[in-house]
C-alpha cells in the first residue's frame, strides 16, 4: 500500500494552485515549463514506494495513441508510477481480450481508451469491483450512469469537429462539395465529430456531402477510400477527417492524382498534421490533447491511491479537457507543448 504523504493534499493542492495563479499560470494546464510538471508532481503526492498501473488505449499504430503511451509514462516516471500498457491495436475484440487479461491481475489504478463503447464494460466492472479506481480516456467504455468509472477524462469532441468544419467551410465560401471521412463509428469521441461536422453543415444549403464512410482510424483503408472518392468524384472541395493520421494518408492519394486543391481539416493537432498546416498541406486542425488526457489519468489515480481521492467529493465524474484550433500563429508554441507533454 502507498505511503500517505503528511501534509494534507486539499491544502497542499490549494497553496500550489494559488502559487501558480500568482505567478500568472492559474489554471491553464498549470504552467507551460516542465519544470513546473515536477512541481506539480511533488505537490500531488508522489507516492513512496513505486504504484502498478495499467493502461490501455485504441491502437498504437494511431499517433495519438503512441503519444498519449509517452506521455503517460513521462508522469508515471514523475510521480513513481510503473505502468504496464495493452495495446488495443485498433480491434474491438483485440482490446477485449488484452482488458480481460488486465482484469485478471491487480493494479494500484488503471486508465482505458476504449476502442468502442460497450465492448469492455465486464472486464472493466470487474475491475471496479475489486476496488481498483478506473480512468475513463477519451471516449466512453460505458454511458457514466451505467459504471462506475473514477473519472472520464476528454476533450469536447462536437467542438472539435465544428470548428475545423467551419474553418474549412468559411475556405469554401460556404458552398461547393464536401466529404467526412469518419473514425470508428463505435467510438464516442468520432461520435462527437460527426456531430459537430453535421451542425455546421447543415446551415449552409449550397454544400453537398457526398460521402461520411468510417475509416476506423486506419490509413491504409483511408486511402482506399480515397482512391474511390477521386475516381468518383472530379470535384471535392474540402474534406473533414476524424484524425489526422487519415488526413495525412489522404493528402497522399491526392498528391499522386494531382488533386491537391482539396482542402483538408483533421483533429488531433499531432506534430506531423501541425507541420502539414505550416506548410500549407492541411487547411485546419485542432488539438485533441493527448498529454493532457493521458497524464491527468496519472495524475488522478495518484490522488486516488496515494491521498484517497473520490468520485465527486474529490474528482468530478466526468473532466472537459480541451485544446485549441491550430493555426499557422500558435502552430509553433504547440509543437513545443506537445514536446514537453504539456497538452
Amino acid at each position: 500500500m502507498a505511503t500517505k504523504i503528511k501534509t494534507p493534499y486539499t491544502n497542499k493542492r490549494r497553496n500550489f494552485l494559488q502559487a501558480a495563479a500568482a505567478a500568472g499560470m492559474g489554471a491553464a494546464m498549470l504552467g507551460l515549463h516542465p519544470q513546473m510538471i515536477a512541481a506539480l508532481a511533488a505537490e500531488t503526492g508522489r507516492s513512496a514506494k513505486p504504484l502498478k498501473a495499467a493502461f490501455s488505449n485504441a491502437g498504437l499504430q494511431a499517433t495519438w495513441c503512441a503519444q498519449g503511451k509517452q506521455a503517460a509514462e513521462y508522469w508515471g516516471r514523475l510521480l513513481n508510477v510503473e505502468i504496464t500498457w495493452f495495446d488495443g491495436e485498433l480491434s474491438a475484440p483485440k482490446q477485449r481480450a488484452a482488458i480481460d487479461n488486465m482484469a485478471s491481475q491487480k493494479w494500484d489504478f488503471v486508465a482505458i481508451q476504449a476502442f468502442g463503447i460497450g465492448t469492455l464494460t465486464t472486464p472493466v466492472k470487474k475491475m471496479i469491483d475489486a476496488g481498483i479506481p478506473v480512468i475513463d480516456m477519451d471516449t466512453l467504455i460505458a454511458p457514466l450512469d451505467q459504471i462506475a468509472v473514477h473519472s472520464f477524462i476528454a476533450p469536447d469532441n462536437e467542438f472539435m469537429g465544428a470548428s475545423v468544419t467551419q474553418a474549412l467551410v468559411n475556405a469554401i465560401n460556404g458552398e461547393g462539395i464536401m466529404v467526412m471521412t469518419q473514425g470508428a463509428l463505435g467510438h464516442t469521441g468520432a461520435q462527437g465529430r460527426a456531430r459537430g461536422f453535421e451542425s455546421v453543415v447543415k446551415k449552409y444549403p449550397k454544400i453537398q456531402v457526398v460521402d461520411t464512410t468510417p475509416a476506423d482510424w486506419d490509413v491504409a483503408k483511408t486511402a482506399r477510400i480515397w482512391e474511390t472518392l477521386l475516381t468518383k468524384y472530379p470535384k471535392i472541395d474540402a474534406a473533414y477527417f476524424h484524425n489526422d493520421d487519415m488526413a495525412l494518408a489522404a493528402y497522399n492519394v491526392m498528391k499522386a492524382h494531382n488533386r491537391t486543391n482539396i482542402l483538408i481539416g483533421g483533429t488531433d493537432a499531432q506534430p506531423p498534421a501541425v507541420q502539414a498546416v505550416l506548410d500549407g498541406r492541411m487547411h485546419a486542425t485542432v488539438r485533441n490533447p493527448s498529454c493532457r488526457i493521458h497524464g491527468y489519468a496519472v495524475l488522478a489515480g495518484v490522488a486516488a491511491v496515494v491521498n484517497g481521492e473520490k468520485t465527486g467529493s474529490g474528482i468530478p465524474k466526468h473532466i472537459v479537457a480541451d485544446g485549441p484550433v491550430v493555426t499557422k500563429q500558435n502552430a509553433p508554441g504547440m509543437l513545443w507543448m506537445e514536446e514537453h507533454f504539456l497538452i
